[in-house]
């Protein structure tokens, strides 16, 4: 028995005493550190011979030990640095995530002067829809009906729906991550996006005859038929001050970082006002008067103010001169939308009655790219309800549609129009920039995703 015990000490305990000595230290965990130690310096030599910043990014969120590695080795900054020698000499501190933002823009932006295009349409409301929002990979669309619906951008699923109180008809509306603001000509709704369903609605009187309306948390400006801006407070529910804009009606509105109110009107002047006295602070005009501003689009990064107007120009102003950096008429007719992506200071989308998608320059007003449907592309459908019931699971919630996948088809800037029949560009009443996608509506009862890829 002392012996058959010997034995099973001996194959136990030689390995371990083995282990000791070698680490160095009590129990096994040295010989673990050391062992550890020489994994992280082989991957972090590993991952300091990538020389994109986003495989590195996609590293990182392997796991824990992978982030640990990239973020204590400064890893980012080195590539940084590698690839931009000059910044080593500057008083900036390096941000990885100011960085991503601007390698991000600047993919888009790429991506949508240079990439193939795909269109995917659905069937999104029971009549029509006329504008639409995107934000954060989400899309808001409504306006024709009494109802708002909320969509992925990705993969267009339906995910909530918002219908406005008293049968009351929409005039403008926005969205954020938590709320969504509507506006009718006399009242501002709001609903919370998640949770139990509640909303709150203005007392009416406060103004008449809203027409467009913008907002910057706690305050949403309303601009009136009239002429006048009203600021009303959200959380308070009240009118806080009225300011006049113009002798006209106000038809858009836009909000700047820098706490100015931006105005369009009908007699094609622009009015700039300083959001909290009232004080009007200048008149941006066009030299193509008479024409109506139809939609306003603000770029904080450069200071400039794009508009689309009745008579098929794009206009753009600097704010910082209040002059007019160019105006081009880029259709010939009405634009009634013009947007960019937030932090993008090289393409502006604009949209019209032609139903022509333009990507301009925002530098030069000069015409990218133009496109339309494909008419020679057969349509792929996805129906969302067959895969469900194909794989086994449950049918979601909300309305039923099939997605259709069609190419776009690029034409030539100064393409005629009137040989290009007019099912293959719809008017596009509404159109919002996200990360290359814009959703386009069409006064229709469809919604329209077109994804920009590299």
């Amino acid at each position: 028995m002392e012996a058959s015990s010997s034995r099973s000490r001996s194959r136990s305990g030689g390995l371990p005493s083995k282990r000791r000595s070698s680490g160095g230290g009590g129990g096994g965990s040295g010989y673990g550190r050391t062992a550890q130690s020489l994994i992280d310096d082989t991957l972090r030599s590993i991952f300091s011979r990538l020389d994109d910043h986003f495989d590195l990014a996609h590293c990182s969120a392997v796991c824990k030990s992978w982030n640990t590695i990239i973020s204590t080795g400064h890893l980012m900054r080195d590539l940084y640095y590698k690839r931009n020698p000059q910044a080593r000499s500057s008083s900036i501190t390096f941000s990885t995530k100011s960085y991503f933002e601007a390698l991000a823009v600047n993919g888009h932006a790429s991506t949508l002067t240079s990439g193939s295009v795909e269109v995917h349409q659905w069937i999104g409301h029971p009549m029509r829809a006329t504008l639409c929002r995107m934000k954060s990979g989400s899309v808001l669309t409504g306006k024709g009906d009494k109802v708002l619906r909320l969509w992925s951008a990705e993969n267009c699923k339906y995910m909530n729906e918002y219908n406005v109180p008293d049968s009351k008809m929409l005039v403008d509306f926005d969205f954020d991550e938590n709320k969504i603001v509507g506006l009718t000509s006399s009242q501002v709704c709001i609903w919370k996006r998640s949770g139990p369903r509640s909303i709150f609605q203005s007392c009416g009187g406060t103004f008449s005859h809203g027409l467009c309306m913008s907002y910057a948390d706690p305050e949403v400006v309303i601009g009136c038929e009239d002429g006048r801006a009203f600021v009303y407070d959200m959380y308070s529910r009240s009118c806080s001050s009225i300011h006049r804009l113009h002798p006209s009606p106000v038809t858009c509105l836009a909000l700047t970082d820098d706490q100015l109110i931006i105005g369009g009107s009908t007699f094609g002047s622009v009015a700039i006002a300083d959001h909290t006295s009232g004080e009007r602070l200048g008149l941006l005009k066009s030299a193509f008067t008479p024409t109506v501003i139809r939609c306003l689009s603000s770029s904080a990064n450069s200071h400039l103010i794009f508009a689309g107007s009745s008579s098929g120009y794009a206009h753009c102003w600097d704010l910082r001169t209040l002059r007019p950096l160019w105006e081009t008429r880029v259709s010939p007719n009405v634009i009634y939308s013009a947007h960019h992506f937030p932090g993008d200071t090289s393409v502006l989308a604009v949209g019209g009655i032609d139903g022509v998608l333009r990507l301009i320059c925002q530098r030069t007003g000069d015409t990218i790219r133009s496109f339309i449907m494909d008419a020679g592309q057969p349509t792929q459908s996805s129906s969302r309800l067959q895969a469900e019931k194909k794989h086994g699971r449950p049918a979601e919630s909300g309305p039923r549609k099939q997605v259709e996948k069609k190419n776009a088809r690029e034409i030539a800037p100064d393409a005629r129009l009137d040989n290009i029949p007019t099912n293959l560009r719809p008017q596009i009443t509404g159109l919002s920039v996200g990360m290359r996608k814009i959703v386009t509506t069409h006064g229709e009862n469809y919604i329209r995703v077109w994804k920009f890829r590299s």
